[in-house]
């Protein structure tokens, strides 16, 4: 078992076998979630984020080993590399450590110190840095390396030479930069100014004079200050005590008593200040920022995959209200499916006889349509809109009720490509209202058309590698899309090419065979789709839903290489298949577990967690686990922010969850904040006690209506 197997699985925890097993399988070419859900076996039920934290570590150790690699060679091409310089190399778990070794035998510019070795005055380094007690004085031994055909004319130009390349040395010493590393992090201070003498008041304005502990400070503080600093609104430093760091670079070099120890001692603060001081503030700041990405990326991902499963709001007629001012507000009618049934443009805030006007409109296409929700964007003019839908569902009398959705990146679609080929009819405005409607009926299927950095549940997003967030976003988006499943036949070529061993190219054509030879009426009909061949079959199988089937198990999430399994399983428990296409299986989890899962199954020639996933497919079919989850709240009321009160109780939807507290949409156009110090107990980070989409109750605490802000608290009632 190699090297990187045995790390992985001391890092996670994990059974070696069982990491092992899934290099394997990400070699092979298989996804994260087929992994995940159907060789549960293979890896003791590891879950998606596991198994994507460890293909990522994999990466990072392979990319390790092979730089390793390259610098063992380098090294090598140079007649350098020794047996404990090998070793040492090898031995290294990071990249600065490795790169640390590397140091003294990189390339480098010209420097102060190749200069000097140009000059001939390496020997006389070598001799003062030895610090031998026979050595003779400095003065007396630069005296021997005076060459004016060299550029060294003078004593005092040769000590300077000689203290260049021994600064230089000391500066490439890479246990000396692993200890000052180590004091930079447990004993450095991050320290943020303004820029200007006399500030404008900006939203960098608590970095004007800001101090924190390298080992104390936030992500998002970094974030904060690094924009601030890039705008050149902020000057930015990472401070350590000098002498303290001199102190520890002396004791590492100087020989007590040695009559060159004090020219050492020169040598070595000016290798701190000049070299080694910048270049570590350097890796600190990158390091800082490094960890401040990490987490940013992994709270984005933390946010969206609630926001991608909240609960759908299945088969209702919906209208969606894309608002706005000059443009007027976007209408677009819906059906249960999401088909397009009627659009129009009104214009609500126009005048009051233009907001009557709007009124009737909307009537007249609520009747016709039967409209049972309406979803209205949270953009410009929306607390407008919402007013008026209020007035809408009064003048009806009842049996409609509204939702804000947020239009996060709705315009970004409207735009798009694929907008265009999806409503070629609809100018960009009315593909919104169509995107806004839809994204109450079923978030999941809407959402995934958007680019995932455009659905706004992060911070600084704009700032951190795109690469590395894009990759960390798709996997929560695919992961969302495979645990929920698609139906093969309704679903668009964006969902399908989320579909575990699906591309682009396969989703296209999955859609361009049902358009040309009908609906799917079996899973084992995927293999005629061109380009989906037995692999890729393998890897989407289980995660594309059939309905139109007559076969039960092609509308589960049972794999077709378990459906033996599954019929033998029915068999041992007394059912048949056509029990389960009736919903009368209501007992066999109760007599699975009588059998004796182990034994059971044995006789289905499948592992105990896949059994128990096949009792649960067979228990619901087609089951979305989406409706397990609290239904969003539909409201038929309207509430402003002035109407809010201290003590007062209210109902919310988490929207975001940040470091520092989560953001509620309360009902009145402005979402309130509750900070982590207000959460219902003690927490490291918010996202311990609260998630995108959930449904809580707070309390307000504050309210200043003057900046739209509003305290809440999940803590109780306040107590005046």
């Amino acid at each position: 078992m190699d090297i990187i197997t045995q790390t992985l699985a001391r890092e996670l925890g994990r059974q070696p076998e069982h990491v092992e097993n899934v290099i394997r399988l990400i070699d092979e070419g298989a996804t994260i979630p087929f992994i995940a859900r159907y060789r549960k076996e293979l890896h003791g039920s590891m879950d998606d984020q596991l198994l994507r934290q460890l293909a990522e570590r994999l990466q990072y150790l392979r990319n390790l080993e092979q730089r390793k690699g390259e610098i063992k060679a380098s090294i090598d091409s140079q007649g350098k590399l020794t047996d404990q310089l090998s070793a040492a190399i090898d031995a290294a778990a990071t990249l600065a450590e490795a790169e640390d070794l590397y140091r003294p035998y990189k390339p480098k510019r010209r420097t102060r110190a190749t200069v000097a070795r140009e000059k001939g005055l390496a020997p006389l380094a070598q001799l003062l840095f030895a610090q031998g007690r026979d050595c003779p004085s400095p003065e007396e031994a630069a005296a021997d390396f005076i060459h004016p055909e060299k550029g060294v004319e003078t004593v005092e130009e040769a000590l300077q030479g000689a203290s260049d390349i021994i600064a230089e040395e000391i500066s490439d010493d890479a246990a000396i930069r692993k200890e000052l590393r180590a004091l930079f992090l447990r004993r450095g201070v991050l320290v943020s100014k303004a820029a200007d003498k006399e500030p404008e008041d900006t939203v960098y304005r608590l970095y004007y004079d800001f101090k924190c502990p390298v080992s104390r400070v936030q992500g998002y503080q970094v974030l904060a200050i690094n924009r601030g600093e890039r705008e050149e609104v902020l000057k930015v430093s990472v401070e350590l005590d000098g002498e303290t760091a001199r102190v520890a670079v002396r004791r590492r070099v100087l020989v007590p008593g040695a009559p060159s120890v004090a020219f050492v001692r020169g040598a070595a603060d000016d290798a701190y200040d000049r070299l080694l001081e910048p270049s570590l503030e350097r890796e600190i700041r990158a390091l800082l920022t490094d960890q401040a990405n990490e987490g940013a990326i992994h709270m984005f991902a933390l946010n969206l995959k609630p926001l991608l499963m909240q609960p759908p709001v299945k088969g209702k007629v919906t209208m969606g209200l894309d608002p706005g001012y000059r443009m007027g507000c976007k209408v677009a009618v819906v059906d249960g499916t999401g088909k397009v049934l009627d659009t129009a443009v009104v214009y609500p805030t126009y005048g009051q006889r233009q907001k009557q006007e709007a009124i009737q409109t909307l009537s007249a296409l609520v009747r016709k349509h039967q409209v049972e929700h309406i979803a209205i964007g949270n953009g410009t003019a929306s607390r407008e809109t919402e007013q008026m839908a209020v007035e809408l569902i009064q003048k009806l009398g009842g049996g409609v009720s509204y939702m804000i959705v947020s239009e996060a990146g709705a315009s970004v679609y409207s735009a798009s490509k694929l907008a265009a080929q999806e409503f070629p009819q609809f100018d960009v405005n009315l593909r919104s209202a169509v995107s806004i409607a839809r994204r109450l009926q079923d978030p999941l299927a809407e959402l995934v058309k958007i680019d995932p950095k455009a659905i706004g549940v992060g911070q600084y997003q704009h700032d951190m590698p795109q690469a590395q967030l894009g990759e960390a976003l798709d996997g929560v988006v695919e992961d969302c899309v495979n645990t929920v499943g698609v139906d093969v036949n309704t679903a668009s070529p964006a969902l399908l090419r989320r579909v575990s061993g699906l591309n682009a190219a396969t989703a296209k054509n999955i859609v361009r065979c049902r358009e040309e030879n009908g609906p799917f009426t079996a899973r084992e009909q995927l293999l005629q789709v061109p380009k989906l061949g037995p692999k890729a079959f393998e890897q989407c199988a289980g995660f594309l839903r059939v309905p139109e089937s007559p076969a039960v198990l092609d509308h589960t999430g049972v794999h077709p290489e378990s459906y033996q399994a599954a019929e033998r399983l029915l068999k041992a428990c007394g059912y048949t298949l056509a029990d389960v296409a009736a919903g009368a299986v209501s007992g066999l989890k109760e007599k699975a577990e009588a059998l004796g899962l182990e034994s059971l199954a044995q006789t289905c020639g499948v592992g105990v967690p896949t059994l128990a996933d096949i009792v649960r497919e067979l228990c619901k079919p087609g089951r979305d686990p989406r409706d397990e989850l609290p239904p969003p709240i539909l409201r038929t009321d309207v509430m402003a922010i002035k109407d809010l009160k201290p003590g007062m109780e209210l109902q919310g939807t988490v929207r975001n969850v940040t470091d520092f507290g989560a953001f509620v949409d309360v009902g009145v156009h402005q979402d309130g904040l509750v900070h982590i110090s207000r959460l219902p107990r003690k927490v490291r980070h918010p996202s311990e006690v609260v998630a995108v989409g959930d449904v809580i109750t707070v309390w307000v605490t504050e309210v200043d209506e003057k900046r739209g802000r509003i305290g809440l608290t999940m803590q109780g009632p306040v107590v005046e």
